[in-house]
């Protein structure tokens, strides 16, 4: 055992921070490594995110290879769902978030009972999770097919076609050759267009800079099948989030990190948030940017507004 790895092993964080970085790495230089161990410490395991701690068998459970598995068609309930997807998913979900604000507004909160049926439901079926563009790049270019569909968010709140979403399969038969496409008003084979991986990381990319939050979702949990490119006001789960408190989808495993050494307190990071995660303060020689870890959904966005480079994105 190396020097660095022995010191590493002795600080189990430092050293799960390493294992994920050799492992994007690996991914990226096109190397097939289908596991990392990762030596977490019981203080480690309590930390780690309940999807973590089902599905990721030691790892970010988005990194764990079976969560791409190629029997995501296997079983009828899952042919099923897909088949519906659109129309309960999405259809039905805005009809759900319009019932929670109108609970909402009447109470002032959202009752407890009702507001973990909604997300035991959906943490079973399609469930999502924030997902920096670093990580949206591993995930994606070990994929065996992608394809670039409308987002049904947007199409839902006033039919508008924006193609910011992605269906990506790791097997022989894409799953979404089972999606119903007269949803967007087209015949079984269109609106689905197909797309290198190298190329739908580039597009995801560019719409960062407009300002898009990349998240990663489940079809049918935990199997991994599309990425959204999204904003807050748009997302039907990031409406869900910001108008109800209700959470169907979590937080990116990275929070953001100011350096208040290059930070120049120009407020870009605060406007581009979506998160409403950052405030202004003044430490005596000028305004400071000052990010709270708790709302932070680890996007990204504000990394990218930030032209010193003050901004960071480190493991929570």
């Amino acid at each position: 055992m190396s020097i660095e790895i022995a010191a590493l092993l002795r600080n189990s964080r430092r050293f799960y921070k390493w294992a994920l970085d050799l492992f994007l790495t690996a991914r990226l230089a096109g190397h097939r490594l289908t596991a990392v161990i990762c030596f977490l410490t019981k203080k480690d395991e309590d930390r780690m995110c309940e999807f973590c701690s089902k599905h990721g068998e030691g790892k970010i459970w988005y990194m764990n290879a079976s969560n791409y598995a190629q029997d995501l068609l296997s079983d009828l309930r899952r042919r099923q769902y897909i088949e519906n997807f659109l129309t309960v998913t999405f259809s039905k979900g805005f009809q759900t978030l319009g019932r929670l604000e109108a609970v909402y507004k009447k109470k002032g909160r959202i009752p407890k009972s009702i507001a973990s049926s909604v997300v035991g439901k959906a943490k079973e079926e399609h469930f999502g999770q924030v997902l920096p563009i670093e990580e949206i790049s591993a995930v994606v270019s070990q994929a065996m097919t992608v394809v670039r569909m409308p987002c049904a968010c947007r199409w839902n709140m006033g039919k508008k076609e924006e193609q910011c979403c992605y269906a990506i399969s790791y097997g022989p038969e894409p799953w979404y050759n089972g999606i119903d496409m007269s949803y967007f008003g087209k015949a079984p084979n269109e609106g689905l267009d197909a797309s290198s991986p190298g190329a739908a990381i580039e597009q995801m990319a560019e719409m960062e800079t407009r300002g898009a939050v990349h998240t990663i979702w489940t079809m049918m949990t935990p199997f991994i099948g599309a990425i959204c490119n999204c904003s807050a006001e748009e997302c039907l789960a990031m409406r869900t989030l910001s108008r109800t408190g209700v959470k169907t989808l979590e937080r990116a495993e990275y929070v953001a990190r100011i350096d208040e050494s290059l930070c120049t307190g120009c407020g870009l990071c605060d406007v581009r948030c979506q998160f409403r995660a950052i405030t202004s303060i003044s430490n005596g020689g000028g305004p400071l940017a000052r990010i709270n870890p708790h709302k932070c959904f680890g996007c990204g966005l504000c990394r990218r507004a930030c032209s010193t480079k003050a901004i960071s994105l480190v493991l929570r």
